[in-house]
């Protein structure tokens, strides 16, 4: 079974390899894997984990072999997953918790490209409380997560500011519902009930000085790799009892009605998944370059080999 490994080198990351098939626990699926997505996340794990570690968290594909304890889908059912690692694959054991079944006009790529993003706009939300009127900024809004924050929050009825880095990465994000959409966070009106910060450094510097009083500024990233220094006095003036709250996504329950909710959005046209780069997996290593590079908007998937 052919699967990509990573090779610790973070200029070319990833490597193919011969790897034994994988053996389902009586609780998985085992999965003929169709379309991966690439997450800035998967690239950034190559240099955190040792050479050879197999990486992949997004898979679409086909049921091959159904669960032993009766759980979860037949043989021959079209699913997406996600998975703690190794699911760039030509095959993957998947929990049945961590999947849902692909409604027939959802495509492979399109359902690759929900699992980790899609999961994360979903629970940032959540985490956010009622969002019916309230403003709500979101950082980083051009990416995989960003683009599904602005388009879930609009629909929840949040007021969206939206921040991308540049004019090109900003196409699309009125016609998702962004109010307002800016190329820099300091150009945001504000005041803001809440706000979705992935960059970090002067990005959340700047956030600070944004919220409203008793708001919460979720750290939801540090795509920037800066530091953030925090002073106690920058939550008067007007931010009095502000929270800094980081969200941690929830890696080890359920997945499995979440990422039904997404795909019935998308399968009734409410949720607009943009995958702006969809390659063979062959180009797996210049797509992590296109991404590492902020030259991806949206979601970039590979598919696996020719059956996607």
């Amino acid at each position: 079974m052919r699967l990509l490994r990573s090779t610790g080198n973070i200029a070319q990351p990833l490597e193919f390899a011969e790897g034994p098939a994988p053996v389902p626990a009586s609780d998985s699926v085992l999965v003929d894997v169709q379309a991966v997505s690439v997450n800035r996340g998967d690239i950034l794990m190559t240099t955190m984990n040792p050479v050879g570690w197999e990486l992949g968290w997004d898979i679409a594909g086909v049921v091959t072999a159904a669960a032993a304890d009766g759980s979860g889908p037949a043989v021959g059912t079209r699913v997406v997953a996600r998975l703690d690692e190794g699911g760039w694959a030509e095959q993957v054991a998947a929990p049945v918790s961590r999947l849902a079944v692909l409604p027939q006009n959802v495509s492979f790529v399109e359902a690759a490209s929900l699992p980790v993003a899609g999961l994360h706009a979903l629970r940032l939300l959540r985490a956010s409380g009622q969002t019916l009127g309230k403003r709500i900024l979101v950082t980083g809004a051009a990416g995989g997560v960003g683009r599904f924050l602005v388009e879930l929050g609009a629909a929840a009825g949040a007021h969206i500011t939206a921040v991308a880095g540049s004019t090109e990465r900003s196409k699309g994000l009125r016609e998702l519902g962004a109010e307002v959409v800016v190329t820099d966070i300091n150009e945001a009106p504000g005041p803001y009930e809440v706000i979705i910060e992935s960059a970090g450094g002067e990005s959340l510097r700047a956030a600070l000085g944004k919220i409203a009083p008793e708001g919460t500024i979720f750290l939801a990233g540090n795509s920037s790799g800066e530091s953030t220094p925090v002073n106690f006095f920058e939550f008067f003036g007007g931010h009095e009892s502000a929270q800094l709250k980081q969200f941690l996504f929830n890696a080890s329950g359920s997945d499995a009605d979440d990422l039904a909710l997404l795909l019935e959005l998308v399968a009734t046209g409410r949720l607009h998944p943009l995958i702006s780069v969809s390659a063979d997996w062959s180009q797996a290593n210049e797509v992590a370059g296109q991404l590492m590079n902020r030259q991806v908007a949206g979601k970039a998937v590979l598919t696996v080999g020719t059956k996607a």
